[in-house]
């Protein structure tokens, strides 16, 4: 199997109104903000990005009553979707930070 496995501590900054699928299906549109430093070629380097996020079902559901600005680590994988055009996080599991 190929991997496709991303974890990330990052700041829940946005979230939409948790909607449902016609099938029933809770899902959550989300914004993560992530700043940390890093070491790079042997050198400390800043780092920011943002990266949108989506949670369907009881993930959702529990990511829904996150407040903003909490900080999180969040995992997931990566898809490209007509919407954005860099990578969006399916997050699948989410713990405190």
């Amino acid at each position: 199997m190929k991997h496709n496995r991303l974890t990330i501590t990052a700041t829940l900054s946005a979230k939409e109104p948790l909607r449902y699928t016609p099938a029933g299906i809770p899902v959550l549109n989300v914004r993560l903000t992530h700043q940390s430093e890093q070491i790079e070629a042997g050198r400390p380097r800043r780092v920011e990005c943002e990266l949108p996020g989506v949670a369907l079902g009881e993930v959702a559901t529990k990511l829904a009553a996150v407040e903003l600005q909490q900080e999180r680590q969040f995992s997931g994988f990566l898809v490209t979707t007509r919407k954005y055009e860099m990578p969006e996080l399916h997050v699948v599991e989410f713990i405190e930070a």
